[in-house]
């Protein structure tokens, strides 16, 4: 077996090092939330002031009883084998943050799905870690070599376990409502699956590293599990503000999509070009016309070509058939209304 430094404090300079690395990421995405989402409700932004607290105090923890062992008592062998009273503020600090991001999510899952029994489970799980948390920091008290850890297992157990289940809850719920949103808009459901992406990412990166946290917990008397409990809080935390922020994004994506499709609300107009053959009235040759907003701009709405089997939309997505437009054509098919015997614009692309 190896040196206490080598054993325990290596992998807590690890988690460490990404719980400060995170830490940082955290300061950036407090201020863009603060920057971008001015007209939030007063109450999301005292969440966001008590989780960034609650993050610098956690972060100031570690840093310490680091800074003690490795600095304060330099060469002292027995100092690396027991947990301080501050060590054993992170357990508990871990597990209250991550009862405050499960609860503000289990908020999100009642204002989308309107289920109390979904949020009764999330709320469950979460105030079940929350407690398993504090019971760990307890533990650390009574038991403070890391060696002997796994004699409080239990507690650890229904504290990482529960933590993992809050966020699968979290996760489902939102996923399955999500999807029940589509509407079969193109534009619509582009965003409803980026949210589905990034839930997906965060709820699953906060379950992961919960779970590997436990099993190394179990298998191994080393601090190796340490490297993915330290840094957890700030997951947590992390997550939380990147859905926020995230609005940024969909809105700058929405108003992007609504600037390119602008031109629909404008009276169009019928241009031909590239007639070939020997005349219209050959048949032979082949003409293309282009419905294009009436500015001017050259952006089409629709275009379908006589002469060829080809038709469609010039947008997001583009629709083939293999027969020319006729009075009994639907808009599904060609993009196009074929009303009265003239060809008509679509109404709309998405």
């Amino acid at each position: 077996m190896g040196s206490p430094a080598t054993i325990t404090y290596g992998p807590i300079f690890i988690g460490m090092t990404f719980n400060i690395l995170l830490y940082g990421i955290m300061i950036t995405q407090t201020y863009l939330y603060f920057d971008s989402f001015k007209r939030d409700k007063l109450w999301i932004k005292l969440f966001v002031i008590l989780l960034f607290l609650c993050d610098t105090l956690n972060s100031a923890f570690d840093i310490s009883f680091v800074y003690i062992p490795l600095v304060n008592n330099f060469g002292n062998i027995n100092a690396l084998s027991y947990a301080s009273w501050i060590f054993s503020t992170d357990p508990a600090m871990t597990a209250i943050i991550a009862c405050m991001v499960q609860t503000f999510f289990a908020w999100r899952v009642k204002v989308l799905s309107g289920s109390w029994i979904l949020v009764l489970c999330i709320v469950s799980c979460s105030v079940c870690q929350c407690l398993g948390g504090l019971a760990t920091s307890i533990a650390c008290r009574i038991i403070p070599e890391f060696i002997y850890f796994q004699k409080f297992e239990v507690v650890v157990i229904i504290w990482l376990s529960c933590s993992a289940a809050a966020d699968m809850f979290i996760t489902i719920s939102l996923v399955w409502h999500l999807r029940k949103h589509k509407t079969g808009l193109i534009g619509t459901d582009d965003m409803v699956n980026r949210v589905i992406k990034l839930t997906v990412q965060t709820g699953m990166i906060t379950t992961v590293c919960a779970i590997v946290d436990l099993v190394l917990f179990l298998v191994t008397p080393a601090g190796l599990h340490l490297i993915f409990n330290l840094p957890l809080s700030k997951l947590y935390t992390n997550s939380l503000m990147s859905t926020l922020n995230s609005r940024r994004v969909f809105l700058s994506s929405q108003q992007q999509y609504q600037h390119q499709h602008q031109h629909l609300n404008s009276p169009p107009r019928l241009v031909r070009f590239g007639a070939s053959g020997s005349g219209s009235g050959s048949g032979g040759g082949s003409e293309s016309r282009m419905w294009t907003d009436g500015s001017g701009s050259g952006i089409s709405s629709g275009m379908w070509m006589e002469g060829s089997e080809s038709y469609g939309i010039f947008s997001s997505h583009v629709k083939n058939v293999s027969h020319p437009p006729t009075a009994e054509s639907s808009y599904d098919e060609i993009g196009l209304e074929n009303v009265g015997g003239r060809e008509c614009p679509p109404r709309s692309l998405v």
